[in-house]
C-alpha cells in the first residue's frame, strides 16, 4: 500500500505553482500566479524588469514564503524533500559562494551535505568547463566563470528538476552555445527545466514552452510557436516578376488587401495565406520567387504582449546641438 504522502507518478519531475501571491506591505509583487512546468522541454520564464520572476523563483524553492498559495517540486514542497539537491537544482544567484573557497571546495562542501561522492564533484567540474580553475578562489572569478560554478552547483545532485535564473548572464558566445545545448540535452532526458532570461534571441533558440508574467500576473502559458504566431501580422511577403497581374487577381478576392511598391516585384498580402496565394498563382501560370509568411520574432512578440506590463519604462530624449546649448 502506498504512503498517502507519496507523490503520484504524474507528479514526478514537475514544477507546480498554485495561486502564488507575495505581498511586501502595500505592494503585491506576485498575484495569484498558477502554472505547471512539465518535463521533456525547456520552459522559458519571461517578464519585464519588476514582473516578479525572481520572487516567484524564490518562492518555488522556499527562500521566500508566499503570502498565499503554494508550490510543489516533483510532488512536494522543496522543504519536504529529504535530499533536495537530488530532486531540484537551482541557481538563483550564481555569486552566492564563499569567496575564500576554491570552486572545487565549494562544490565538495555542498556534496558533503547530501552524501554526494567526490567523483560527482569531479564530473560537474569537467561538465561546466572549470577544470583549469577549479582550485582557484571563487572570489577571483569573472562573471562568466561564476555562472559556470553556479550551474555546477545546480547539477551536483543530478536532479530531475532545474531552476535557473539568467544562466547565460556573463557568458561568452562559446559559453552561451554550451549552456543552450546542455539545457536541451537535459530536457531531452526527461528532466524539467525552467529558465529565466532577458535575452529573447537566446530563448527563441533554447525554449519550447513559455511562461510570461507582467506585474506579478500570468500573461501567457503557451508554446514559443503559438506565442509568436499570435503576435504575427498575418501578412505574406510575395516576390514575383508578375507582381502587377498577381496583385490584381488577389485584390479581386473578398477580404484580401495588397500593398505594392510601384516598379518592384514585391507584394505584401493580408487576408490570404501562402497556400491560397500559391494556388492562385499556379492556376494562372504565374511565377513565384518568394512566398514568406511574416512571422514575428520572439522579441517582437514579447514587446507587444508585455507593452502594458512594463514597470520601468525609459523615456527617449533628444540632446540639443552644442551651439544651441551654449546659446
Amino acid at each position: 500500500m502506498d504512503c498517502p504522502d507519496s507523490p503520484s507518478p504524474e507528479d514526478h519531475a514537475m514544477i507546480e505553482a498554485v495561486g502564488l501571491s507575495k505581498r511586501y506591505g502595500p505592494k503585491t509583487a506576485v498575484h495569484d500566479l498558477s502554472f505547471t512546468v512539465r518535463p521533456g522541454a525547456v520552459t522559458g520564464f519571461l517578464g519585464p524588469n519588476g514582473a516578479g520572476k525572481s520572487t516567484t523563483m524564490r518562492m518555488l524553492v522556499g527562500l521566500d514564503t508566499p503570502s498565499s498559495g503554494h508550490a510543489t517540486l516533483n510532488g512536494r514542497r522543496y522543504a519536504d524533500h529529504a535530499a533536495p539537491l537530488h530532486e531540484v537544482g537551482a541557481m538563483l544567484e550564481a555569486r552566492a559562494v564563499h569567496t575564500g573557497r576554491s570552486a572545487f571546495n565549494h562544490l565538495l562542501a555542498l556534496a558533503a551535505t547530501h552524501g554526494i561522492p567526490r567523483r560527482r564533484v569531479e564530473e560537474v567540474v569537467d561538465l561546466v568547463g572549470l577544470r583549469q580553475v577549479a582550485r582557484k578562489r571563487a572570489g577571483g572569478f569573472s562573471l562568466g566563470m561564476g555562472q559556470r560554478l553556479g550551474i555546477a552547483s545546480a547539477l551536483l545532485g543530478d536532479p530531475a528538476t532545474l531552476i535557473l535564473d539568467e544562466p547565460v548572464n556573463g557568458l561568452d558566445p562559446e559559453g552561451i552555445l554550451w549552456i543552450r545545448n546542455l539545457l536541451k540535452s537535459l530536457a531531452a532526458e526527461g528532466r524539467t527545466v525552467l529558465v529565466s532570461s532577458h535575452l529573447m534571441s537566446e530563448m527563441a533558440l533554447t525554449a519550447e514552452h513559455l511562461i510570461v508574467i507582467g506585474r506579478g500576473r500570468l500573461i501567457a502559458d503557451t508554446s514559443v510557436e503559438e506565442f509568436t504566431r499570435q503576435a504575427s501580422s498575418g501578412k505574406v511577403h510575395v516576390r514575383t516578376p508578375d507582381a502587377e497581374r498577381l496583385g490584381k487577381l488577389l485584390r479581386d478576392l473578398p477580404g484580401v488587401e495588397v500593398a505594392a511598391e510601384q516598379g518592384t516585384e514585391v507584394l505584401e498580402v493580408s487576408g490570404a495565406d501562402g497556400e491560397r496565394i500559391g494556388r492562385l498563382a499556379a492556376e494562372h501560370g504565374l511565377v513565384l520567387f518568394e512566398l514568406t509568411p511574416q512571422q514575428a520574432s520572439l522579441e517582437e512578440a514579447f514587446m507587444e504582449l508585455t507593452r502594458d506590463a512594463v514597470e520601468y519604462e525609459a523615456t527617449v530624449t533628444t540632446t540639443a546641438p552644442a551651439q544651441e546649448v551654449a546659446a
